[in-house]
């Protein structure tokens, strides 16, 4: 009786393994076959051959849905209030952190302090004690320009300061080198928004108090510099408030500008002949300060997470490990010009020499600092709203710096209450 007692215990427990390994083989069958969407904007968009090769290796089909920048944050919203995912792996801006975050529209990604410490830009999609998404392009603002026109203009070095820099560009004008020699945003779209705020933090010092009330004297002074080179200087293409950021950041690798502040991924770009006309004749450098600091920016990064409404999670979550993960990164910097978020892909860039100005990127990392006291608001996108509609309406003549002004800092005292 023992023996049988001994014997149906086993069967038991071999039944119970067996049952086990079919339950993780089945786990893992179930991704085999998956269909999941991704919505990214143009420039995260991964090749055929790389979503090819996470197919090949996960069995996971992507279905790649690729829009406008400023698509993506209204496709979400829509979707996310209807309790429908727009998608099951969606673009995450660092601006829309605070927004997305309160409203719970994401599933909160595990993460270690290891897993961290190895990512140093996720603490931007942070939200409480959640992690909302991973981010995936390590972005902010660097100075480039045009070492042949200013050599032209009779200049050898980069001015270190923007006034500096104003009066270097009157000189390349007058010259006939370049007819508007520095390129910036000014669309009614985020962009013109974070131009408003570097311009700020960078030439005058910070765009809002510690007590989140707008610093006057600073955002003035901003605008009205913005738009005096518009206007009284000519030395911004007007046309620029009509423009798409991408494509007056391509006015630096066309010839057609001498300097811009513009997104990391540059620096992979600006002697690339893919995107460049101009190769060997553009460098990266520090974003220029004032007369009392050297200079100053502030990260931009871009993330993906996964909507809390896919019915793909684990398949989308694997998507991300992937995309995230430091072979993909490198890739992706090879191909997109991304400027990888985990430091290990990053460091064998500069090691290797891919980024042969490395060392620039480096040196204007260590000046990062946050726009916001006390860390992105839910409110941001609004008053980014009225942030860039009040920069576009000034630089096309409609309202004054002052009055500009005016609508932010109201909008500032609405929101914040």
């Amino acid at each position: 009786m023992k023996r049988l007692i001994t014997l149906l215990c086993l069967v038991i427990m071999l039944l119970s393994l067996v049952a086990c390994g079919d339950k993780k083989e089945s786990s893992n069958e179930s991704l085999e076959g998956t269909e999941i969407t991704v919505m990214l904007p143009p420039w995260g968009e991964p090749s055929k051959e790389l979503l090819d090769s996470f197919t090949s290796e996960t069995g996971i089909t992507v279905i790649m849905n690729v829009i406008g920048w400023d698509d993506i944050k209204n496709k979400v919203s829509i979707a996310s209030v209807g309790g429908i995912a727009p998608a099951d792996v969606i673009e995450v801006d660092w601006s829309w952190v605070g927004e997305f975050g309160a409203a719970e529209w994401f599933e909160p990604i595990p993460m270690t302090d290891k897993e961290k410490a190895e990512m140093p830009t996720v603490s931007s999609f942070q939200y409480g004690s959640n992690v909302i998404a991973l981010p995936y392009a390590n972005d902010f603002r660097l100075g480039y320009y045009n070492k042949e026109h200013f050599k032209e203009a009779g200049i050898t070095s980069m001015p270190a300061t923007w006034d500096e820099l104003i009066e270097v560009a009157k000189i390349i004008k007058e010259k006939g080198i370049a007819e508007y020699p520095l390129s910036l945003t000014l669309s009614a779209s985020e962009a013109a928004t974070t131009s408003l705020l570097w311009m700020t933090l960078s030439k005058y010092g910070a765009f809002f108090n510690d007590d989140f009330t707008v610093n006057k004297e600073n955002v003035m002074n901003a605008l009205v510099t913005i738009n005096k080179l518009v206007k009284e200087d000519k030395l911004i293409d007007p046309a620029s408030q009509n423009m798409k950021d991408i494509e007056v950041y391509g006015k630096i690798t066309s010839d057609a500008a001498s300097f811009m502040v513009g997104p990391t991924r540059f620096i992979g770009r600006i002697n690339n002949p893919e995107y460049s006309s101009v190769v060997g004749e553009l460098a990266p450098t520090l974003v220029p300060g004032n007369k009392n600091i050297k200079t100053a920016t502030f990260a931009l990064p871009e993330g993906i997470g996964i909507s809390k409404f896919s019915e793909n999670k684990a398949a989308a979550f694997k998507f991300i490990e992937w995309y995230t993960s430091t072979e993909t990164q490198l890739k992706l910097n090879a191909d997109l010009g991304l400027i990888p978020t985990r430091t290990e892909a990053l460091e064998s860039l500069i090691e290797s020499g891919v980024l042969p100005d490395g060392e620039v990127l480096i040196e204007q990392s260590d000046y990062i600092s946050a726009p916001f006291p006390g860390g992105i608001p839910s409110w941001y996108s609004e008053l980014s709203n009225t942030i860039y509609n009040s920069v576009n309406q000034m630089v096309a003549g409609s309202i004054t710096p002052e009055e500009a002004y005016n609508r932010i800092e109201a909008k500032v005292t609405e929101l914040s209450k």
